[in-house]
């Protein structure tokens, strides 16, 4: 079956926290349960670019190169006795309202446009710098890092792993239903992050419960080189 979306995501920046799990308990998609690891409930805030973005095949001029910025947590899905791992997404921002639109409408996603930038350079043969820009109520917000430009491969069973490789979407529909897709890629590479920064007014964006969870230091910071994409047409779990 041909891909709904294909793209590239490139430089995946994820500034990784701890949360309690009754604060994500109303997020948490019916047919679903958390996945922790270590027993950690993790949330994650997650810049990126994409490129090369083409739905059914079509790229669309103006939107096929843009910046993401999400929060998501992690959770699994036993389907026919094999776990599924995936992610689910508190908020996704965007700078293109047409995607904000096609992803709320058909994917029941919680997208938001927000005027975006982002900025990489490498000073050196050794130095790579990421920046990831969104503003909110006229006030910058940015995740940034300065990271090794050489990638190393993912350790099995490591938290970066947990954190990169869950493959599957799911949307939290109503109390009883929740939506399904998966995103195929390859298995990514890490430059090894060498410092970071980031400010996020995450009360006025992802609701209170969420402030004090993006003001406490990060347990991680992690930056994937990322890889072409596919998100496949998605199906409704019902009880």
């Amino acid at each position: 079956m041909r891909p709904f979306l294909t793209a590239s995501w490139r430089n995946l920046l994820m500034l990784n926290f701890a949360a309690d799990a009754h604060t994500l308990r109303p997020y948490l998609p019916a047919h679903t349960e958390p996945d922790t690891w270590n027993n950690i409930h993790y949330v994650s805030l997650v810049g990126f670019l994409f490129q090369d973005t083409k739905v059914k095949g079509i790229g669309f001029p103006g939107h096929r190169t843009f910046e993401e910025v999400n929060l998501r947590f992690y959770v699994r899905y036993k389907d026919q006795g094999q776990w599924k791992r995936g992610v689910v997404f508190i908020r996704e921002l965007v700078p293109k309202p047409l995607i904000t639109l096609v992803a709320n409408t058909l994917y029941k996603e919680n997208y938001a446009t927000h005027r975006m930038r982002h900025q990489w350079d490498q000073p050196d043969n050794n130095t790579l710098n990421v920046r990831y820009e969104w503003d909110v109520a006229g006030q910058p917000n940015y995740m940034a890092a300065t990271a090794s430009a050489t990638t190393l491969p993912l350790e099995e069973d490591s938290e970066a792993a947990f954190i990169t490789e869950h493959y599957w979407g799911y949307t939290r529909l109503n109390h009883q239903t929740t939506g399904e897709y998966e995103v195929a890629h390859p298995r990514w590479d890490l430059h090894p992050v060498i410092e970071y920064d980031y400010r996020c007014h995450a009360s006025r964006l992802y609701g209170p419960a969420f402030g004090p969870v993006l003001e406490q230091a990060p347990l991680s910071a992690l930056l994937a080189n990322g890889s072409p994409i596919a998100v496949m047409h998605g199906r409704k779990l019902r009880s």
